[in-house]
């Protein structure tokens, strides 16, 4: 019998606002009973593992801790450490990202860092000058994720990284590089983590997310399966516009509870006939700077005029 692990989105998937979705308590419940290897897979940079683990547990999900948590801050610390051993930064980012990069020793430096790394949270415009003027010293741009904004709540949603980093883009004339989902380091490190510590890999990696430009998108990119869950941002009448698609298709996690238990085989259920109402408001406009692989090409910067 094939080991399956599952990397699992959080927002739209486990929960919405500050109410967790129907059949989410069961599901991992389920994953922990079978010790089945499992993590969260966030791009939100903001909050520590631990800030995760207790916000679940308020909500109503216990018995997790830090390692089931895998974030986007956590993915920016792995890559720079991995890549540029003794690197310095300037950070736009809140604690998750400040205490992720301080994990892997790497220094701050607001004088001439090597990288100017951007996540979620507030900046002042002091710090965007501060970070526009590293950038012209030569620092690299890196954002922890490509969300240009966030879901708040069913009416209301904040800033994402995407849009500070697209704000540096537009000063500066550089690209960013955009790590997070769906960039593929993202899932090939967190499939790496879900065969530690010393336990057997998975045989396949199952990512389950809600939405088809990161969570989707990441997975067939990585070579994993995609679930798509009908709970949070994608409805089910715009699946079809996509060139990659998902395997499968689901109303909500709650429908894997069974399976993951071994009392019901893997199937290809059919998603509901029902329409899904639209998510944060019917916001239009382009959610996530996902054009990552173009970050060699320098963006044109428009000329000043006196």
């Amino acid at each position: 019998m094939k080991k399956t692990g599952y990397l699992i989105d959080m927002d739209g998937v486990i929960y919405r606002e500050n109410h967790l979705i129907a059949g989410a308590v069961d599901f991992v419940a389920a994953l922990l009973s079978t010790s089945t290897p499992f993590l969260f897979l966030t791009n939100n940079s903001a909050p520590t593992p631990e800030d995760l683990a207790v916000r679940l547990k308020h909500l109503g999900i216990g018995g997790l801790s830090p390692r089931h948590f895998y974030t986007s801050a956590m993915n920016t610390a792995d890559f720079l450490s991995e890549t540029h051993p003794n690197c310095t930064v300037f950070v736009l980012g809140e604690g998750g990202l400040q205490t992720a990069l301080h994990q892997h020793h790497i220094a701050n430096d607001a004088i001439r860092p090597d990288y100017v790394v951007v996540g979620e949270g507030s900046a002042s415009m002091e710090r965007l000058a501060k970070a526009h003027e590293c950038i012209e010293r030569g620092a690299r741009l890196l954002a922890t994720n490509p969300d240009n904004w966030c879901p708040v709540s069913s009416e209301k949603t904040r800033p994402g990284a995407g849009a500070t980093a697209a704000f540096l883009e537009a000063s500066s004339g550089r690209r960013a590089y955009y790590l997070g989902k769906p960039n593929g380091y993202m899932f090939q490190r967190a499939r790496r983590r879900l065969s530690e510590p010393g336990g057997r890999a998975p045989d396949q990696v199952v990512m389950i997310g809600d939405t088809m430009e990161t969570d989707i998108r990441g997975a067939v990119e990585s070579g994993l399966l995609g679930y798509l869950v009908l709970s949070g941002s994608t409805q089910l009448e715009h699946v079809g516009d996509y060139v990659y698609q998902p395997t499968r298709i689901m109303d909500t996690v709650g429908d894997l509870t069974s399976e993951v238990l071994g009392i019901a085989d893997p199937g290809s259920p059919s998603a509901s006939d029902q329409p899904h109402p639209p998510s944060h408001g019917g916001r239009h406009g382009s959610r996530h700077q996902t054009d990552f692989l173009a970050f060699h090409k320098p963006r044109p910067r428009p000329a000043m005029t006196k």
